[in-house]
């Protein structure tokens, strides 16, 4: 078996590199269409009603036909690289990643959580909450891309003020973008 992932290795990065991808374009996407059902259920009947049935059967799509399959092919595809390479299990790069991928099926549970109080009309979030909880699996795939690349410990620290950077600089947009949404409702 470890001979077969061996010489398959390349094929199946290749495959796992697709299908995260591919989970991390579900997780972008789920929460501001979160975003659009929340403001869609405030809205007055008819529209809460066409909208809401609307952004339901997109999210269910989307959730279900793209972003669980490909988390599960992706931590699938992850365990065939790591066969043959069981080596990497020692290296504390290797250890923070995996942390890291905890973390971000930690945040997929959290998200499939509000999924399914949404399909059920029930809003216990705000959509400024979930502008917010989108930005959550963006620190994620910057903190796994930097380690992977990196994989030195001195290069972790500018990682690292990069994703402090990167967070201060998404809350100042974020408190922009609410103030203009402010003076002007459509923007």
């Amino acid at each position: 078996m470890t001979d077969f992932l061996a010489e398959y290795y390349y094929y199946i990065k290749s495959l796992h590199i697709i299908f995260v991808v591919t989970w991390f374009a579900g997780l972008f996407y789920i929460p501001r269409l979160f975003v659009y059902q929340i403001e869609a259920f405030y809205k007055p009947p008819p529209e809460k009603e066409i909208l809401g049935k609307q952004l339901k059967l997109m999210t269910k799509r989307l959730w279900f036909i793209i972003t669980w399959p490909s988390s599960i092919l992706a931590i699938f595809f992850g365990v065939l690289l790591i066969i043959p390479r069981l080596f990497y299990l020692t290296d504390s790069w290797m250890q923070v990643k995996l942390g890291f991928v905890l973390l971000l099926v930690i945040y997929q549970i959290q998200t499939h959580v509000y999924y399914k109080q949404l399909q059920k009309d029930i809003v216990k979030r705000s959509s400024s909450f979930m502008r917010i909880w989108n930005e959550g699996a963006t620190f994620i795939l910057f903190a796994v891309v930097f380690l992977v690349v990196l994989k030195n410990a001195l290069n972790w620290v500018f990682g690292v003020i990069g994703i402090v950077v990167l967070g201060i600089l998404i809350m100042l947009g974020f408190k922009i973008y609410k103030s203009i949404r402010a003076k002007n409702p459509d923007a």
